[in-house]
Parts: C-alpha cells; sequence; structure tokens
C-alpha cells in the first residue's frame, strides 16, 4: 500500500529521530501531501547532523540549533524550516565535582573549565547563555577545553576555546575538580553534581519569569530541492505541524486524566513528556510551537548568545534563516 502511494511523488531520505512530536510521521499516520519520506535511522543522531553539514547526505535532516548557524554562516546548501521538535532546560547542564562545594558560577572567570565535545554544541551556547545572563559569568574569562571538534569542520572557536591534550578525559577531570565545571556531561557521571542548585526548577522558573525556553532543533532541507519545488517547505512543515499537534493533544489527555485521577498517568511518562507537560501547566499553551512568530524571542535570543560567544561573526535576521514559504506558517 505504501509503495502505490509512493508511485509518482518525490521520495526524501529524511533523517529525525523518534519522540511524540514526530512518532505520527515516521509511523505513516501523517504524511506530507505531495512527497514521500524514506526515514533512514542514525543510532546517534549527532552523527548524522554531522554528515549532513559535511556532505549533505541527506534530502531532510533534523539538526541542532546551532550547528544549523554555523552551517548556514559557512554557506552549506540547505535551509531550516521554523519546525522546532525538541526543546528544553540548560541549567542543569552545567556541572561540577561533587567535592567542590561552595563553588559557584562567577568563580569559573580566571578557571578552566569543560566542554563535552564541540563548542557550537547547542546545549553549550545554551547553558554558557544562561551563566553570562543570570549568574554574571564574563564568558571571555573562562578558558574553555573541548573534548571534541566542531561539526561545521571550516569553523575556528575563539583563543579561550583551546582542545584537550593528549589522554586527558574531560568529564574525569571535572570530576577530579581539575577542571572547575564541565557542560555536556552526562548527569549521572560519577563524581559531579550540577553547579546551579535546584537546576530543573530554574530552568521552569526562567520560563515563568522571562518566557525563556530554549529552542535545540530544527529541521533542515536541501536548498536544491526547495528551489525545485516551491511548494516542499510549506508541506513538510504542514506534516511536521500536524504530527506534533496530535502530540500535544495526547499530552493534553494525560494530564486531564491525571487531574481526575489524583495523579495517575504521570509516571508512566518519559522525561521529555514530563517536561512538556509542566511547560503546558506553567503557560496554558502549547510546549512545542512551530514558526518563526512564536518563537522570535528564542530564535533573536540564541542568534545573540551566538554572537557574543563568537560562534556567528553578527546577527542575523530570523526571516535569513528559514524557507521563505514558511515564514507566515505557525502551528
Amino acid at each position: 500500500m505504501l509503495l502505490f502511494w509512493l508511485m509518482g511523488q518525490t521520495t526524501l531520505s529524511t533523517v529525525t529521530r523518534t519522540s511524540g512530536a514526530t512518532r505520527a510521521l515516521k509511523d505513516g499516520t501523517v504524511r506530507p501531501a505531495h512527497f514521500g519520506l524514506r526515514f533512514e535511522e542514525v543510532p546517534v543522531l549527532i552523527q548524522a547532523f554531522r554528515r549532513m553539514v559535511r556532505t549533505v547526505e541527506f534530502d531532510v535532516s533534523e539538526m541542532a540549533f546551532t550547528t544549523y548557524l554555523v552551517a548556514k554562516a559557512h554557506g552549506k546548501p540547505f535551509t531550516a524550516l521554523p519546525v522546532f521538535c525538541v526543546r528544553g532546560f540548560h541549567h542543569g547542564a552545567v556541572l561540577r565535582s561533587a567535592k567542590a562545594d561552595g563553588l559557584v558560577p562567577k568563580d569559573l572567570e580566571g578557571r578552566r573549565a569543560g566542554v563535552n565535545r564541540g563548542y557550537t554544541v547547542t546545549t553549550g551556547v545554551w547553558a554558557r547563555g544562561i551563566l553570562a545572563d543570570e549568574y554574571g559569568v564574563d564568558l571571555g574569562r573562562v578558558p574553555w577545553v573541548l573534548s571534541g571538534d566542531e561539526h561545521v569542520a571550516e569553523y575556528q572557536p575563539p583563543p579561550n576555546v583551546v582542545p584537550a591534550g593528549p589522554g586527558e578525559d574531560v568529564p574525569e577531570m571535572v570530576a577530579s575538580g581539575e577542571l572547575a565545571a564541565g557542560i555536556g556531561i552526562p548527569a549521572d557521571y560519577p563524581g559531579v553534581v550540577p553547579l546551579i542548585p535546584d537546576a530543573a526548577e530554574a530552568g521552569y522558573r526562567a520560563l515563568r519569569d522571562r518566557g525563556f525556553y530554549p529552542i535545540n532543533h530544527l529541521v533542515v532541507v536541501r536548498d536544491e530541492l526547495l528551489a525545485e519545488h516551491p511548494d516542499l517547505a510549506a508541506d513538510l512543515f504542514g506534516a511536521y505541524a500536524d504530527a506534533k499537534k496530535r502530540y500535544v493533544a495526547e499530552l493534553a489527555a494525560k494530564r486531564e486524566g491525571a487531574g481526575e485521577g489524583e495523579g495517575e498517568g504521570e509516571g508512566d511518562q518519559d522525561p521529555s513528556d514530563r517536561m512538556y507537560s509542566r511547560v503546558m501547566e506553567i503557560t496554558a499553551g502549547d510546549p512545542l510551537p512551530y514558526g518563526i512568530a512564536p518563537n522570535r524571542a528564542m530564535i533573536d535570543q540564541l542568534i545573540r548568545y551566538a554572537v557574543d560567544q563568537k560562534i556567528l561573526a553578527g546577527p542575523v535576521a530570523a526571516e535569513d534563516l528559514f524557507a521563505e514559504g514558511t515564514h507566515g506558517l505557525t502551528a
């Protein structure tokens, strides 16, 4: 049946991880109106980002937002859709040694801190922005030690960003206290704890108090296809939006059921479901809004952080980042 449906349509190689927001798209419940999608599974999703920015291997790919910003700045031939399929809070991404009681964010100035993987990893950009905006950390006074390289090979980090030396293990250096803190280390790594106390609640408080709700991932499409098929961007946006709306409706139903059942239903949710449910509770709205308009503040914030952290040479307009056919779309 699926093969018959694909006849006469352009079929696009597509990478997007299976999540609540994409499940209906990946199981075929939701489909673009005029295009077929052939999903390719990449077990470690960040490897798909790297393959896309280095060899443009896929037609459509989920991608970390800052990876996209850097790729676009270096002329990579793909353009994003304002489909923000993953969001999160990053106050808990900065970890310190469990032995370093009393360390506060401002203490990082003048001391080395680690970054697991690359300097342009989106979680790191948000986390450093939090350190600067909420805790007054002068990021330029922190030497950052990297455990890996950048997805976009052409990117050159600022002078205060250096690779770890041969045989140096960044997570272990954080756990031992050799590095004052580290970003992107697994939270369950032995001997480390969050630098920011009550990090999860700090994230929700930032959402409640100032609408701070970081975007992690979006979706990109090869420019050649966008030029060849003027309706492709809107068609894909619609399909991703339809799948997301189904997920949000499921979350709302579970929240309503939990309210009636005195907490029943929440325990079987995965961490992302619980987080998005909490966002719904705080905002009384969609926890995964798509489109430029409802996300402009966070788009502009990430661009500002990227400029401040010497990842982008200068600011860019949100509309310049997204496919023209999607500029007025929201979901």
